[in-house]
């Protein structure tokens, strides 16, 4: 049982970090003159992610960690930190538009979103951790679904 509350805490504990951060990162480039797309469905992914994130608090709590699955987590954990890295004040959880050319170092020299190809990992692996199957399929479903939204709304910002 500890150890799914430890899991479980961290994933809490990160997400809201993220959203600290990202809000700072917007309201700075929203001060310099960038410009929001696509916040129509922001509500979408708010609600995606916060009821993941229930249903793996829930349904998680006291349940045995698998080890593979969270090894491949602390893997994506670095992905994560290579993204946020290579960012740098420009990560956010919106679509901002700064009219600055796009970034094409660290994992955008191979992916165009690396950061969607990490969520889309994670959101399916993270329940898995706490053997969480039905979580992780449901999530990866809605998931496509609201990410053909975003991936659409961001691409018509940034390449059109």
């Amino acid at each position: 049982m500890m150890g799914a509350a430890l899991f479980i805490g961290f994933l809490v504990v990160q997400r809201l970090a993220e959203l600290a951060l990202a809000r700072r990162n917007t309201a700075r480039l929203m001060d310099r003159g960038a410009v929001e797309h696509g916040a129509a469905h922001y509500p979408l992914i708010v609600a995606l992610h916060a009821g993941w994130l229930a249903c793996i608090a829930v349904l998680g709590w006291g349940q045995p960690v698998h080890a593979g699955w969270l090894a491949l987590f602390v893997l994506l954990q670095g992905l994560r930190l290579w993204i946020l890295a290579t960012l740098g004040p420009r990560w956010t959880t919106r679509i901002i538009v700064t009219g600055e050319p796009l970034v094409r170092r660290g994992p955008f020299r191979w992916l165009r979103h690396p950061n969607y190809a990490l969520v889309v990992a994670e959101i399916a692996v993270a329940p898995l951790v706490l053997g969480l199957v039905g979580v992780a399929a449901a999530f990866t479903v809605l998931n496509a679904v609201v990410l053909s939204i975003r991936l659409r709304a961001e691409n018509r910002a940034l390449y059109s």
